[in-house]
């Protein structure tokens, strides 16, 4: 995942809406989101080469997502996988302060990561990076491979998209916001940040909606939390020429935990 926008508002008519940019290599295989069979309250995609996750939402009004650090020095080849952690805070029941504490005891294994995790009332953010748990205020972020809110020029453009389409007086609805995220606009080089691929992967990975013949967006999330109870989740997947390939959407009602079975928060 290498965009993720959102808004928090608890006390809003949409306390949570997330839209994001999933990119990764083409020939990485990937199954579109889809309620799992191994875990039937977790609606999300899954990657099946380390099965887990990059975002995803359970039917107890819980979400997560994660994003890589981009820092081609530090890669470590035996590393777990990120997308667990994703998995791993749905499948559970833990808070997600006590869920990032955890997190942050073992964040050494895993390469460079930012995650993602909470609910309508509580989002917490962790960047193995900074290695700080922050509980997050309301507000709008924006968050792609550097830490949270770093100002480059697709988190800017898309934070600004995503405001603008939060202020609209009209209903949200995901068209709106896949427009936000469809965005291919090219910023400058002297806009570029430096992150160790070299310049033409700069470019490369600039806009909003990324497109080369090997990497690029291969779907675009969209989730809106309402203040009533209800989660819309729709997402779309592209091919290599970014044209889209498959729609996939649910809505259903926030439902309470089943007494038995889980963690404890």
């Amino acid at each position: 995942m290498c965009l993720i926008l959102f808004s928090f508002d608890p006390g809003g008519e949409y306390p949570v809406v997330v839209a994001a940019n999933r990119d990764e290599f083409y020939e990485r295989p990937t199954q579109s989101a889809h309620f799992w069979q191994d875990a039937p309250h977790i609606f999300a995609g899954r990657d099946l080469t380390n099965h887990g996750t990059w975002l995803g939402v359970d039917r107890y009004g819980r979400f997560a997502a994660v994003a890589n650090y981009r820092d081609p020095s530090s890669h470590l080849s035996n590393a777990l996988s990120r997308g667990w952690l994703v998995s791993d805070y749905l499948i559970g029941r833990k808070d997600p302060e006590v869920y990032l504490r955890g997190v942050q005891e073992k964040q050494n294994r895993f390469n460079g990561f930012n995650l993602i995790v909470g609910d309508i009332e509580r989002i917490g953010y962790l960047s193995s990076t900074i290695g700080a748990v922050r509980m997050l205020s309301p507000g709008l972020y924006g968050l792609s491979n550097g830490v949270l809110d770093t100002p480059w020029p697709k988190v800017e453009r898309g934070k600004a998209g995503l405001r603008r389409v939060l202020n609209s007086r009209d209903r949200l609805e995901p068209i709106a916001l896949f427009d936000v995220l469809a965005d291919s606009s090219f910023p400058g080089d002297t806009d570029l940040p430096d992150t160790g691929v070299g310049i033409e992967w700069e470019r490369i990975l600039a806009p909003i909606f990324v497109s080369s013949p090997t990497y690029g967006t291969r779907c675009s999330t969209v989730l809106i939390f309402g203040k009533d109870g209800t989660v819309r989740f729709a997402e779309r997947s592209f091919d290599r020429e970014g044209h889209e390939t498959e729609t996939v959407s649910v809505q259903f009602e926030v439902e309470e935990f089943p007494v038995a079975g889980g963690d404890e928060a």
